[in-house]
């Protein structure tokens, strides 16, 4: 009697909608929730000041230009705080460095609701930037090496897209606060929230770890973590035009967003429980556009993402700011598509700028670079609250549409890198 061989059944490849996270492994998907812990409540950390600047501003009797300056000074120090990052998750590990972060952003959030004066309050927020800067250079680097290349656009995307349910969350605690605590404490309280990423911290310690591989390519260098070597040959071509990038990106950004809150109250009249629906659309729209611009960026490519949405964005932030009076119900349904361009441009950062760089300056090159951008994008907040005073905020939102075409601009410098291993 006989047999004949069984035929092997050639596998399936795993398609499916969840694909991307199964494909993780359970190291991986740890790394993930980790990380989105992290950025979710980075997000919230960041936002609680656009959702009080008002109270805020009443409270310590300051201008629009000061009020500006509060959230410039934020992003500024971020800068130096990504980058600082960068390179210590290249030299101590991802991990490691994603609890520093963590912790430096929680504990200045908290003392952010003690401060007894505006120069007080900018200090701590100063100090909060050095965490919030470095939270995505070190939790965008660590899922990346553990994601398939097929994969890699989304799986970041997602990450990315805890920005929005993190903002979310903080709408929520904001509306609550202020409907039920009188003004000059409610600010406060929304500051004290801020000790949230106390339970994440738990987790991270206990559950995560940096991808094998990567950790030992690493070991291997002797110029991991360089912050030089970053300007150097190639990559300093790269480093260039990729800060330029995320400075374009990120400048529209945070013009759009720290100003929409203020926008709506003092331009559009509304309350602060009524900026709950408006907003309530807006980031509907964006977890939305994080989440399909990581497909996009996955089958289209980078470089045409990166321009598709910084050409939407720029046109939606001009219609948006310049509604006549009296057509709010104009404002609230574009809030949809504002946040979806303006998020959506986001979900191609961390696999883009993971490519662009080798294992040992992965971590200090997308530090610097999209740090970088945050630190010089501050500017234009900046300028939004100085022109304000004579233009009003929407008017002087012009700034933000000038900064998505800088990011246009800098596509121009870099190489596509859809479908590519890490380096």
């Amino acid at each position: 009697m006989s047999t004949t061989p069984a035929t092997p059944v050639p596998a399936v490849p795993d398609t499916g909608p969840l694909a991307w996270f199964r494909a993780l492994g359970r190291d991986g998907r740890r790394a993930f929730v980790g990380a989105f812990g992290g950025y979710g409540l980075d997000s919230y950390d960041y936002q609680v000041l656009p959702l009080g600047l008002v109270a805020i501003t009443a409270y310590f009797g300051i201008t629009t230009a000061q009020a500006g300056l509060l959230a410039t000074t934020t992003l500024v120090v971020s800068a130096l705080g990504g980058a600082i990052a960068g390179v210590l998750s290249d030299r101590i590990g991802r991990v490691r460095t994603l609890l520093l972060t963590v912790i430096t952003y929680a504990v200045f959030t908290v003392l952010c609701g003690f401060a007894t004066s505006y120069e007080t309050l900018l200090v701590f927020r100063a100090l909060q930037g050095l965490g919030f800067g470095g939270e995505w250079a070190a939790g965008a680097v660590l899922v990346a090496e553990y994601c398939a290349p097929r994969h890699r656009g989304r799986t970041l995307a997602f990450v990315q897209s805890a920005w929005a349910v993190g903002w979310a969350l903080s709408v929520l605690v904001s509306t609550a606060v202020f409907a039920f605590v009188p003004q000059d404490l409610a600010w406060r309280v929304l500051f004290w929230t801020g000790a949230l990423p106390a339970v994440l911290i738990l987790y991270v310690r206990r559950a995560v770890r940096d991808a094998p591989h990567a950790a030992e390519q690493r070991a291997n260098s002797e110029r991991r973590g360089s912050f030089g070597a970053i300007f150097r040959g190639g990559l300093g071509r790269t480093t260039f035009f990729a800060a330029l990038l995320a400075t374009g990106v990120q400048g529209g950004y945070y013009s759009l967003f720290t100003w929409v809150p203020t926008y709506l109250k003092t331009e559009r009249g509304l309350t602060v429980v009524g900026t709950g629906g408006y907003l309530t659309l807006l980031i509907s729209g964006a977890f939305a556009g994080y989440v399909t611009g990581g497909h996009v960026t996955d089958r289209l490519g980078r470089k045409k993402t990166f321009a598709l949405f910084s050409v939407l964005s720029a046109a939606l932030v001009v219609i948006y700011t310049q509604v006549p009076a009296g057509a709010n119900t104009a404002v609230l349904f574009l809030g949809f598509p504002l946040g979806f361009c303006s998020s959506a441009i986001f979900s191609g950062f961390g696999s883009f700028l993971a490519e662009l760089y080798p294992a040992d300056l992965r971590g200090t090159g997308q530090g610097f670079t999209y740090n970088f951008g945050r630190g010089v994008g501050a500017l234009f907040p900046a300028a939004v609250g100085f022109a304000a005073t004579s233009w009003g905020v929407g008017g002087a939102m012009v700034f933000a549409a000038l900064a998505y075409g800088i990011a246009v601009v800098s596509l121009t410098g870099l190489p596509e890198t859809l479908g590519e291993e890490l380096p």
